[in-house]
């Protein structure tokens, strides 16, 4: 499906994506958050870390975030480099807005 581009398969690692942000389903378990680090593609934990960053510094991570996957699947390093930042800058700033 990677190759294919195939839709569904983007469709799950968002699904993938923002479960393991949220930490909801599957993902509600520690131990599941961590298996996934092992097992799923790399864009996908980076548009997790991702999306997990923007959750704590206040941004609504809905729908309207399609860019993330875009930037995860493109270039997954600077992708957990963004959230790392973001992380950073929430810290020094003194937690969510």
């Amino acid at each position: 499906m990677e190759e294919k581009r195939d839709y569904r398969a983007a469709k799950v690692d968002a699904w993938l994506a923002l479960a393991l942000a949220d930490q909801s389903g599957h993902y509600a378990d520690p131990a599941a958050r961590a298996a996934a680090v092992g097992s799923l593609p790399v864009p996908v934990r980076a548009r997790a870390a991702l999306l997990a960053a923007l959750a704590r510094i206040g941004t609504p991570v809905d729908g309207d975030l399609e860019f993330v996957g875009r930037l995860a699947q493109a270039d997954p390093a600077a992708t957990n480099a963004l959230a790392a930042w973001l992380e950073t800058a929430a810290a020094v700033k003194g937690g969510t807005a």
